[in-house]
């Protein structure tokens, strides 16, 4: 039977590693509620703290490790996303040199805003519907640990809009126990996070997590009510697409026996290449396929 835990912000990791000592050990299929911090390691709370006075050592935090039994290495962890819960206010910032337009300042600009039921109130005239996700999950890389700013195979700063309520995610796990830690949340943020932060926020997420060790991956793998898709990180934009296309083709072409060229031209009428951030060390692309399509070929992800 699984069982329900809770976990607070007092254990953060700023790197996966296989040799992170875990906070928490739970069974497969458990459930975990996990309080996490902001991506500032909840050290802007006011338009007056300055981002160049702040201990940059304590950036991107993750809640955890969690070690869960029955994750083997060579298998796979599966994460459900029960729930996500906000506290009051989100602080978003640019600066010189920092995302896609760094060239246009001199400086850093930060803004504080409050969270009022299902909106974000950016200003006396403007609120924006929250769309509650998060930005830093994944599980411990086989190699050297990876700082939590960087995405990869592992998951790690992916910030991917559509980790939020109900979606699911299929990390490879490459340590035992798979080590899995989450944080970075956003009330809202847009493909790309431009500025290099979106609606950065503190809360908790609440996540059920069942070890598979008969699943094989490359890269994690995210589900939601409509989609199945690759989400891969590399150097580009250009690589991440290439990467995340030719691994869903394999995937569906493995599980179902399809005709490759087939799937090819089929992808190209309906599967979408989205971007998910471009202003981290690795760049972020996922590739998503509707649920009804893969349905109509069998496809099955989970053994």
């Amino acid at each position: 039977m699984s069982a329900y835990h809770e976990l607070d912000d007092a254990r953060v990791i700023y790197a996966f590693s296989k040799d992170a000592e875990p906070a928490l050990t739970v069974a497969s299929g458990d459930t975990v509620r996990i309080r996490t911090m902001d991506c500032f390691g909840n050290q802007v709370r006011t338009p007056e703290d300055e981002l160049d006075e702040i201990d940059w050592d304590r950036i991107n935090p993750a809640t955890g490790p969690i070690f869960v039994e029955g994750a083997e290495v060579g298998g796979a962890l599966r994460v459900r996303i029960e729930k996500i819960e906000l506290d009051a206010q989100s602080a978003s910032c640019t600066g010189e040199g920092e995302g896609v337009c760094g060239d246009l300042f001199k400086g850093w600009a930060t803004s504080i805003n409050r969270i009022e039921g299902d909106r974000l109130i950016w200003n006396e005239t403007l609120s924006i519907p929250l769309a509650p996700m998060i930005g830093v999950i994944g599980v411990a890389p086989a190699g050297e640990p990876v700082n939590c700013g960087t995405p990869g195979a592992h998951g790690g700063n992916m910030d991917c809009t559509q980790i939020g309520e109900g979606a699911v995610l299929y990390f490879p796990v490459s340590t035992p126990g798979a080590l899995f830690g989450c944080g970075d949340m956003h009330a809202v943020m847009g493909d790309g996070e431009i500025s290099v932060s979106g609606a950065e926020v503190a809360g908790f997420a609440t996540v059920e997590l069942t070890a598979m060790p008969d699943l094989r991956l490359e890269n994690p793998v995210i589900e939601t009510s409509t989609h199945l898709g690759i989400i891969a990180s590399e150097p580009t934009l250009d690589k991440a697409a290439e990467v995340a296309v030719h691994q869903m083709v394999r995937l569906v072409h493995d599980r179902t026996g399809a005709d490759e060229a087939e799937l090819v031209m089929l992808f190209s009428l309906v599967g979408d290449v989205r971007v998910c951030q471009m202003v981290d060390p690795e760049e972020t692309v996922r590739f998503m396929v509707p649920r009804y399509v893969l349905d109509a070929y069998g496809f099955r992800l989970e053994p």
